[in-house]
């Protein structure tokens, strides 16, 4: 899936000021990181005035922002995917693991900014929504196999972080390069992403209750 930023030549926005900017900014986040950069320099990439920014963002953590928003709603995408090939939860929360690492391999400047840029959701209502949405679509997976609310919330920490940490660490080169590699890290998230659901199914079944026919939100 391509990134909902399309990239183009910097230094031309085309008559879109907007979307200019948004790519001048991913393109700097590949550069230098979400904090690597001042709205001036994203000013400069896009072609236009150190101004003409504000006639849309009031800083630079409000683009940064709606970069975060951006790769929040290409992950609900690219879950949603992923997950519809099964019906099983152990599968469909494996596949949500398989996809984390694709997901950072493919789109690292997204990824970036989403994790790393320490933006605060209470101050960008659209970022606050699109991080919802996607808990809002994993949560009722992790429900059909964990033990009350909060052991669902639980095990979908344990499955995200680990899958987490194997994307960090495909990034660092620690598993290789090339497709081989991202082969093989996402094989290895949906196996960790089994293994922890494991412990949920093996527990004694009368413990665990009934999934809710209509979950919505967290727990």
């Amino acid at each position: 899936m391509s990134s909902p930023v399309k990239r183009r030549p910097t230094g031309h926005h085309h008559g879109d000021l907007r979307n200019a900017l948004l790519r001048a900014a991913l393109e700097l986040v590949a550069e230098r990181g979400p904090h690597g950069f001042t709205l001036a320099e994203a000013s400069r990439r896009a072609g236009v005035s150190v101004a003409a920014p504000y006639k849309h963002f009031a800083d630079r953590e409000t683009l940064l922002a709606e970069l975060a928003t951006m790769g929040y709603r290409e992950q609900r995408d690219r879950f949603a995917a992923a997950m519809s090939s099964s019906g099983d939860p152990s599968e469909r929360l494996a596949s949500f693991a398989s996809a984390y690492i694709r997901f950072a391999a493919e789109e690292p400047a997204l990824f970036d900014v989403t994790f790393n840029a320490g933006l605060d959701k209470s101050r960008f209502a659209e970022l606050a929504l699109a991080g919802d949405g996607v808990a809002d679509l994993l949560l009722p997976v992790a429900r059909q196999v964990a033990q009350g609310p909060d052991d669902a919330f639980d095990l979908l920490l344990r499955v995200a972080g680990a899958a987490h940490g194997l994307a960090v660490f495909l990034r660092q080169g620690l598993f290789g390069v090339g497709s081989g590699a991202l082969a093989d890290t996402e094989e290895r998230a949906a196996r960790t992403a089994r293994a922890i659901v494991g412990q949920h199914v093996c527990a004694p079944s009368a413990s665990r209750p009934h999934a809710d026919p209509h979950p919505t939100g967290r727990p």
